[in-house]
């Protein structure tokens, strides 16, 4: 579903019903305290549950998936290792842009959708539009079933359907047939080594038997095995169809990476790996900096271990002179990015340094020689450059008719080119566009929230790379260049966009003892500039009469104290600044 349309809550119930617990807690899967934060899912979760029906038992395994689109790709991962799944729609909200997205992802797979209308016990709730408009994405209305995942009313109902129209895995054939499980998830367990979360589709494991990764070709013996629910229950054996957690044993992060397959070993059988994933495209690139250098390994260990739960999550060491070694980071979108930054200084106590947020560039040198850059650190002497190509992205943006000639005026200021408009019913609409990249990861999002009262949701995939005209714009701050500050803009804004990033540093920066000059330059060009004035301290308070000149001594020397302050003085650089000198 798409994000706050109730899917943590609707699992809370569903723990409560099969009575794995006795009384949830709110969004119980929801165990990240960044996740109870902000009340969004972050990670996948998987439990399993018990349910009996006319007297027959039954064993459920669902995940509970994020609904952001910066987490579009931890729901993908959970498709793959499903057999159906359950499209949650808030009546008071409708169906949204991330509910068509999954709902095409999951019929792609050939997934068993069951439609769900929630809160349906608000006085707000559009019941009757709502079913209309999951009619027309090609539901019956006897299928669609509805819903409170807070009092709970219809939810005992929908597991009997879960039961009734969901298939059990079918993709088991015989026990001697080599055993094989697909990684979904996986953490780092200091005693255990990497614990693998695994779906069974075919065999059985059990605990001290050999197993092997497909990918890294890693032998190693299960240590642990068992399934969570919601904590975790230790078993002997887990078979074909069940799902759970096997520990590896395994030190190296990573040897065990979500996607692949983990089977047990037979000299005569040639194993195929198990398919449904694909790996995901980091769109947003930003550099992370220990602000100790001395944190530099601790940084390095963190990231490891948040690679390996998160695959969307890629780095690469660099190194920035000014502020020495770090690492280059890809996020597929910015939310996705203050997420993973807020983990690593919660978690693992490091503080880290952040870059402004940049986009892949494809660049062709004079000499033929095509490159990848990813930040403006990177970007070569122009003229030594023959082509600069940007990442396009197609846009669809889902909102109602009232707003869309504000959300068309944004797209017009984003150089975003109209492909169509798709009317859903009376009021609902869906207006395309192809856009650059870089003008949708910084602050659209927020700004079409702002602009449709919060209505419009919008998904974006990238598309390919387009011929640009960039020039990049270093900022110096008391006549040092600040290398994380450096960014590529479209060449006819620069001017207009040097003069924006040093007014915004005006009010970002805090004044110091000395005045310091913020300057835009294009390679030896001055194109802006702002000046912070110092703080004063009133020096002549004390004085009580006499002559004018002594006023003026007191002045001069401390005229000359400030000029000597400025030349060893250090300006501090507050670390939110990185971020927001990009928002516009």
């Amino acid at each position: 579903a798409h994000i706050d349309h109730g899917k943590s809550t609707l699992a809370d119930r569903m723990l409560e019903i099969t009575g794995v617990v006795k009384k949830a807690e709110k969004q119980m899967l929801d165990d990240m305290e960044l996740e109870q934060e902000r009340g969004i899912t972050i990670k996948l979760k998987a439990v399993r549950m018990p349910f009996e029906k006319d007297g027959e038992k039954y064993e459920l395994n669902i995940i509970d998936t994020p609904g952001h689109v910066d987490f579009g790709y931890e729901v993908s991962r959970a498709l793959a290792a499903c057999e159906g799944a359950v499209l949650l729609v808030d009546a008071t909200q409708g169906v949204q842009a991330q509910t068509i997205v999954n709902y095409e992802k999951a019929k792609a797979l050939n997934l068993k959708i069951i439609p769900v209308l929630n809160k349906i016990d608000l006085a707000s709730a559009q019941v009757e539009e709502t079913m209309f408009q999951l009619i027309d994405m090609g539901f019956n209305e006897d299928e669609i079933l509805m819903i409170s995942a807070k009092t709970g009313r219809g939810v005992k109902d929908l597991l009997n359907d879960i039961v009734d129209r969901i298939p059990p895995p079918n993709t088991c054939t015989s026990l001697t047939d080599t055993s094989k499980a697909l990684v979904f998830d996986s953490y780092y367990d200091e005693f255990r080594g990497v614990i693998a979360f695994v779906n069974v589709v075919n065999g059985e494991f059990k605990t001290n038997s050999e197993i092997e990764l497909f990918a890294s070709k890693t032998k190693s013996r299960i240590v642990d095995l068992g399934y969570l629910s919601p904590g975790e229950v230790k078993e002997k054996v887990l078979s074909c169809g069940e799902v759970g957690f096997i520990a590896t044993g395994l030190k190296d992060i990573s040897n065990v990476r979500v996607g692949d397959t983990i089977f047990v070993p037979k000299e005569d059988k040639s194993i195929e790996p198990i398919s449904g994933y694909k790996e995901p495209v980091p769109v947003v690139f930003l550099s992370f900096y220990p602000a100790d250098s001395s944190d530099y390994l601790k940084l390095r260990e963190a990231m490891e271990k948040l690679n390996l739960s998160d695959a969307a999550f890629t780095f690469q060491p660099e190194s920035i002179g000014a502020i020495g070694k770090g690492f280059r980071c890809g996020f597929l979108g910015l939310l996705h990015a203050d997420i993973v930054q807020e983990r690593i200084e919660r978690e693992f106590g490091v503080e880290v340094i952040t870059t402004s947020p940049s986009v892949r560039y494809e660049i062709v040198t004079t000499k033929g020689v095509k490159k990848i850059i990813n930040s403006a650190t990177e970007f070569p002497d122009p003229t030594t450059l023959k082509e600069v190509k940007e990442p396009w992205a197609k846009l669809d943006i889902y909102t109602t008719a009232k707003y869309m000639s504000a959300v068309m005026d944004l797209c017009k200021s984003r150089r975003a080119i109209y492909i169509g408009t798709d009317q859903f019913d009376a009021t609902r609409v869906r207006v395309s566009y192809e856009i650059p990249l870089i003008e949708i990861i910084i602050d659209f999002y927020d700004k079409l929230k702002s602009i449709s009262s919060g209505y419009a949701s919008i998904d974006y995939e990238v598309i390919d790379y387009r011929p640009t005209n960039v020039a990049k714009i270093d900022i110096l701050v008391a006549g040092d260049v600040i290398a994380p500050l450096s960014q590529l803009v479209q060449r006819e804004n620069a001017q207009q966009e040097g003069k924006r990033i040093v007014a915004k540093l005006k009010e970002l920066i805090p004044r110091q003892q000395f005045k310091v000059s913020l300057q835009a330059a294009i390679g030896g060009k001055i194109i802006a500039r702002e000046n912070i004035s110092p703080v004063r301290k009133d020096v002549t308070g004390h004085l009580y009469g006499g002559d004018v000149t002594r006023k003026m001594k007191l002045l001069e020397k401390q005229k000359k104290g400030k000029k000597r302050m400025k030349r060893f003085g250090k300006v501090d650089i507050p670390q939110n600044v990185f971020w927001k000198v990009m928002e516009r």
